[in-house]
């Protein structure tokens, strides 16, 4: 695209930009607008629905109640012909206890009638009816009483009167079978109620909204409500012409304000065009003293400064390269940060002619601690010359303090403090900090160096980049400055690569709910507790946890309230046992537990202590009041052995799944052991007579006497102490 084609492009973007997007914020505001108000009276309809529905299915209770009260029987027609007359319902039925019709009144509507407690039925709905029991004094069974109430077009008229909507009655397959819509929207309204789901409103092709209810309990009529949109008629026909409008003055104005900017240019591009080929003579005469002017005399300029500078860059292009591909190729291949930053300061160095140079991290106690250093040696003092980590400045002390501290590059001449601060003695220096790239947040760990503390200080410095000693000039200049830059943008991009690597690690085996490990790293774990058991002749224990009708916790207090009931449920696992066992959450409410070293009487020790922390302190989870909420909840255990009860560590954790379902069954809030597998493995092994325990006094597989084996596991042992914390 040529010069002047670019101009009217950018032109049109600026001028048609505004308006195209006004246009669109106009429609979609307006559609929004009527669609939210559009619903919010289909939920006011809706409400009304349920409202009249439910005030009927009363009427209708109360109707039959009274008929069922009447002590004679020989009473009860007298009394369903009251009702009826009261115009308490439209029909009274009485059957007896085998469902025969022992007495109806005249008149009923035709049937089947829809009972209010029920859902949906196959057919047509002709008429809403309540039912109730008739009993004796003793308590026996004498039949039912129902009354009913047609549902006929002047009942689905009186809904619409009622909600101010359209209101459509439909049968089981779908087709309408009373409705108050007009006949022209009446296809459109059937179309768009299918695809409506729930309480999600639709809408149709002419501008009406719809909504379904029903059929359930309480509510067993399908009905379909709609109501008319209130968007102005021609809206969009009006937006199209105020663009089509603005487009066309668009077009003409850019037109001729690319043509005068342009031809001026076309000299210049002629010029610019032999530059391009190398020839750095070309100059272009200078005809007028405005902008297009001041741009053929710097182009002149440009083209003699570029001469004298393409020695220079070709001398050092090569050089540069290779240190690019040396630090490229080291930033690619590998997550070792050491190596990583003497990558990135040895071309550092190289790049700016320095003598000497360091990087320094910010440590989790607020102090820049040296991670590699190049020719400092004799300029500190330090007991161990070679370890960089004994180069170490306090943040806001020195200069490499004040860069961290700041967040402002330093340079010039050295100047000793009077109060020593532990940085390198020079002659002339450069700093600059380096921080996490943008979007990306410095996390504090005094463990992992390049962490620091959110609270170290307001710059977000992870560290600094410090070149000594120019050589061939006295101080270091700008240049060098952008330089050093860019080379410190790089250890910050290699500082944050190392710590998402290492967070990527963490997520991918730990759950993000409750922080405990996850379902990927259980079936590592149990694969190496296994083989560890295998090879020292320990046994592992493994408790299949379930937290007990959890599904309910959700449904009575909601999704909120059950992930506040996981975590804390995950910390009293974590809580109750060692530091050795690890837990598991293996998905939804389900949780296991390892335990290795451990047999059967000290994994129901654990399932034991589990079960009475969890079933003792109710939940507390924040509700709508001011107080929480405090949840009961219990947990069932399943508990399997290896080797006693599997001989692999998925046939350990099914058989642990198996007594968890035992536990269940058994009424839950406890737990149950595996059976052994049938027949059992067995092998003799000649036991010396009164045998003692092991030295180490752990549990061996396959080690205790006959009453041991015969409650399901080896000799307990004494069981390994309990932390106050686990993993």
């Amino acid at each position: 695209m040529t010069l002047r084609g670019r101009l009217t492009a950018a032109f049109l973007t600026v001028v048609l930009g505004p308006v195209l997007l006004g246009a669109f914020f106009v429609g979609s505001t307006l559609s929004a607008v009527d669609r939210g108000r559009a619903t919010e009276r289909l939920g006011v309809a809706a409400a009304g629905v349920r409202t009249s529905v439910d005030a009927l299915c009363q009427q209708l209770r109360a109707a039959a109640d009274a008929v069922a009260l009447v002590a004679d029987p020989a009473a009860r027609p007298r009394a369903a012909d009251q009702v009826v007359g009261r115009g308490l319902a439209a029909a009274v039925l009485i059957a007896d206890p085998a469902g025969r019709t022992s007495y109806a009144t005249l008149g009923g509507p035709a049937g089947p009638w829809q009972d209010c407690a029920a859902g949906a039925t196959a057919g047509p709905v002709r008429a809403l009816a309540a039912q109730v029991r008739l009993r004796d004094p003793a308590g026996a069974d004498l039949g039912t009483v129902a009354a009913a109430q047609p549902v006929d077009p002047a009942f689905v008229a009186r809904l619409a009167a009622v909600t101010g909507a359209g209101v459509t009655l439909l049968d089981d397959p779908g087709r309408i079978t009373h409705t108050t819509e007009d006949r022209e929207v009446r296809a459109a309204v059937l179309a768009a109620a299918r695809q409506a789901d729930g309480d999600r409103v639709t809408g149709t092709v002419d501008g009406r909204y719809v909504r379904r209810i029903g059929p359930a309990p309480g509510q067993p009529l399908p009905l379909v409500l709609s109501v008319p949109g209130e968007r102005p008629p021609g809206l969009y026909a009006a937006l199209v012409g105020a663009v089509v409008l603005a487009a066309l003055l668009a077009v003409l104005a850019a037109w001729r304000l690319a043509r005068v900017t342009t031809r001026p240019l076309v000299e210049l591009a002629g010029a610019v065009d032999r530059v391009a080929h190398g020839d750095l003579t070309t100059r272009v005469p200078v005809r007028s003293r405005d902008e297009i002017g001041r741009l053929a005399g710097a182009f002149n300029r440009m083209t003699r400064e570029t001469g004298s500078y393409v020695a220079a860059l070709t001398s050092s292009r090569d050089q540069l390269r290779g240190h690019l591909t040396v630090l490229g190729d080291t930033l690619a291949s590998t997550h070792d940060l050491q190596r990583i930053l003497r990558v990135i300061l040895h071309s550092a160095i190289a790049a700016t002619g320095a003598r000497a140079g360091a990087v320094l991290l910010l440590d989790g106690d607020g102090a820049l601690v040296g991670q590699c250093v190049e020719g400092l040696d004799g300029r500190w003092t330090t007991d161990d010359p070679a370890d960089p980590a004994t180069l170490r400045v306090p943040v806001g002390a020195g200069v490499l303090g004040t860069v961290a501290a700041t967040g402002e590059p330093l340079r010039g001449r050295w100047e000793p403090a009077d109060a020593p601060t532990g940085e390198p003695s020079c002659e002339t220096y450069v700093a600059v900090p380096f921080a996490a790239p943008r979007g990306a947040e410095p996390r504090g760990d005094p463990e992992r160096p390049g962490h620091p503390p959110a609270d170290a200080d307001d710059s977000g410095a992870l560290g600094v980049l410090a070149l000594y000693d120019r050589l061939g000039a006295d101080e270091f200049d700008d240049d060098d400055l952008v330089t050093l830059r860019t080379f410190a943008g790089h250890a910050a991009v290699a500082v944050e690569n190392v710590r998402v690597h290492e967070e990527a690690q963490r997520l991918s085996l730990t759950d993000p709910l409750t922080g405990l490990w996850n379902y990927r790293y259980l079936r590592e774990s149990i694969r190496r507790e296994v083989e560890r058991a295998n090879r020292f002749g320990r046994m592992l224990s493994v408790l299949a946890l379930d937290l007990d009708r959890f599904k309910h916790v959700n449904d009575t207090w909601g999704h909120a309230a059950g992930d506040a009931v996981l975590v804390e449920f995950a910390r009293r696992v974590r809580g109750e046992i060692r530091e050795v066992d690890l837990a598991f959450r293996q998905g939804g409410e389900e949780f296991v537990v390892l335990l290795p070293e451990t047999d059967a009487r000290g994994a129901t020790i654990v399932a034991e202590r589990l079960g009475a922390v969890v079933r003792d302190h109710p939940v507390p989870v924040e509700g709508h009041a001011a107080e929480p909420i405090r949840v009961p909840v219990t947990v069932s255990i399943g508990i399997a052995v290896y080797p006693d009860h599997a001989a692999g560590g998925q046939q350990v954790l099914d058989a642990a799944d198996d007594a968890l379902y035992a536990a269940k069954a058994a009424g839950r809030d406890g737990y149950r052991l595996a059976q052994a597998p049938d027949p059992v493995p067995t092998q003799e092994i000649p036991v010396v007579v009164a045998a003692v325990s092991p030295p180490d006094g752990l549990p061996r597989a396959g080690a205790g006497d006959a009453a041991t084996v015969a409650q399901g596991g080896a000799s307990s042992g004494p069981h390994p102490p309990r932390q106050s914390r686990g993993r």
